[in-house]
């Protein structure tokens, strides 16, 4: 193991522009052996640009790399997985139509007699390394199956198949419940135990220091301070990343005297799970909606919170069951269409911000006008003049940082990106607003304005749903919480009743069976 009083790796002075845009500006890291090391800051202050420069995805613009004593400069991510440094990016860089071991060991997959690729080896090896981290998931299945949390879990066993010895993790636990996440923190923090090095960026406070030895902050592309976390305390964090105070987020207070906006009765779905049997998503939920109401529904990953918001939707793939009235108008279940729910007023921001949420090779401008060309273009004609200027009326709404409308999507931070898509829902001024993980990958300080667009949303009148794995965020923002468990629902909660415990006590089949309301 190397000496952990010398870094595996140090970076000096790095800087990287992307044209006019600076989006590092002499940036120093040292990370060591042993070491699990935080990278905090809000969304486009520079972290995953930093990382992309250590893994070989950027080239960097100026200032120097040393790894294990020695300068680099990688200019693919082979380089830098030669070198021993894996990467979990934010966003999943698996391959849909491949399964879950194809995946795992895409590019260094063993042949047979140096020819062909062994299969049998393939999943062998794959399943081993599934098993070793507890992860559940057939390594036959195909990805494009799997739910966003199952992909990031199969990225994540990708990682720790190179045994890597600096492992970057870029929001590992996004899109993972509180127990898969608390599972991924004891494993890596027993991989710095064998003395791998952690690169750990997360915007989840907790999450950081509990597992962070040396926390790291950036803010618009400038290394602001690295301290050791028992020396610093959360508000420091905070203050350093934003520059100001955040508000205390107070308990919603009861709606339910408002008229009801959408009625969901007896919603279900069924459709073959990874191993091709058929079973139950959702079974028998219903609930009212009201004006006004934030809605937020809690539970753990595939208790079948997403499906919910899609069948209201219409898009849930599957046999559909039951009804969903909007606007007074009742429709079954099988009836349901996303145009049908998007010309009544409904909107539905997606967990998969990179998959369904946005065409990520098109501008900011393409992007902004998707869900209201019936409005701008009815006739079919559609005018630079009039995407600039609902894409302008986002930017400026929003606070996105960008260039203009004509920048690419893809090269915006994933919590810009996430402005864009909740923006261009807005335009077609909906009265139902679904969201499914509206802040993951956001920092606190976006997280914060989104926190107070969703309440003056609500304030409006405008009735939402929000899924989300994070309890403080359901209970900040919540009127009510509907609390789903293995397809059902287990109760719902009013604010005044609001703690963790009771949300956990619901979410879980042992909780339930404590409680006696299991379904």
């Amino acid at each position: 193991m190397t000496d952990s009083s010398t870094p595996i790796v140090s970076l000096r002075r790095i800087s990287k522009s992307f044209g006019h845009v600076v989006a590092l500006r002499c940036v120093d890291l040292d990370i060591h052996a042993a070491e699990i090391h935080a990278i905090m800051g809000e969304n486009g202050a520079g972290k995953s640009t930093l990382v992309k420069i250590l893994s070989g995805v950027h080239r960097r613009s100026g200032g120097e790399m040393m790894v294990r004593g020695h300068a680099v400069d990688f200019a693919t991510p082979k380089e830098a997985e030669r070198s021993g440094i894996a990467i979990i990016h934010q966003e999943l860089n698996l391959i849909p139509s491949l399964t879950v071991s194809e995946n795992i060991f895409l590019g260094r997959e063993p042949l047979k007699a140096g020819l062909f690729i062994d299969y049998a080896e393939i999943e062998r090896r794959s399943a081993e390394i599934l098993t070793r981290f507890g992860i559940d998931i057939d390594p036959r299945a195909d990805v494009e199956n799997l739910r966003v949390g199952e992909q990031q879990l199969v990225e994540i066993a990708r990682a720790l198949s190179l045994n890597a010895d600096v492992l970057v993790l870029d929001e590992p636990t996004s899109a993972l419940s509180e127990a898969e996440a608390q599972r991924l923190a004891s494993f890596v923090r027993e991989l710095a135990r064998q003395g791998v090095a952690i690169i750990y960026i997360s915007h989840r406070m907790s999450e950081v220091f509990a597992m962070a030895d040396k926390i790291t902050v950036l803010r618009d592309g400038n290394f602001i301070a690295t301290r050791r976390s028992e020396e610093i305390s959360e508000r420091d964090i905070i203050r350093m990343m934003v520059g100001r105070e955040l508000k205390k987020q107070e308990v919603a207070p009861s709606v339910t005297s408002n008229p009801v906006v959408l009625s969901a009765r007896n919603l279900g779905l069924e459709r073959p799970n990874s191993r091709g049997r058929i079973h139950s998503v959702v079974n028998d939920v219903s609930f009212d909606l009201h004006a006004g109401e934030i809605l937020g529904i809690g539970g753990l990953l595939g208790s079948g919170r997403t499906e919910v918001l899609e069948l209201i939707f219409g898009a849930a793939i599957g046999k559909r069951s039951g009804s969903v009235a909007q606007r007074g108008v009742r429709m079954r279940a099988q009836s349901l269409t996303p145009r049908g729910s998007v010309t009544n007023g409904v909107a539905f921001l997606t967990e998969d911000r990179k998959g369904t949420g946005l065409l990520l090779h098109a501008d900011i401008r393409s992007n902004a006008v998707l869900p209201s060309l019936p409005w701008i273009a009815p006739l079919g004609w559609l005018t630079t003049l009039r995407e600039d200027a609902v894409a302008k009326r986002i930017i400026d709404a929003m606070r996105v940082r960008c260039q203009g409308p004509n920048q690419g999507i893809d090269e915006l931070s994933g919590g810009n990106q996430q402005k864009i898509v909740l923006g261009k829902w807005l335009e077609i001024r909906p009265s139902v607003v679904l969201l499914d993980e509206p802040t993951r990958g956001i920092d606190v300080g976006a997280k914060e304005e989104i926190y107070d667009l969703l309440k003056k949303l609500a304030q409006s009148g405008v009735a939402v749903v929000m899924v989300s794995s994070e309890l403080p965020e359901l209970l900040a923002l919540s009127n009510r919480i509907l609390v789903m468990c293995e397809g059902k629902a287990t109760g719902i909660i009013n604010s005044d009743e609001f703690s963790e415990e009771r949300v956990m006590e619901l979410a879980t089949p042992l909780g339930n069976a404590l409680t006696g309301e299991a379904a």
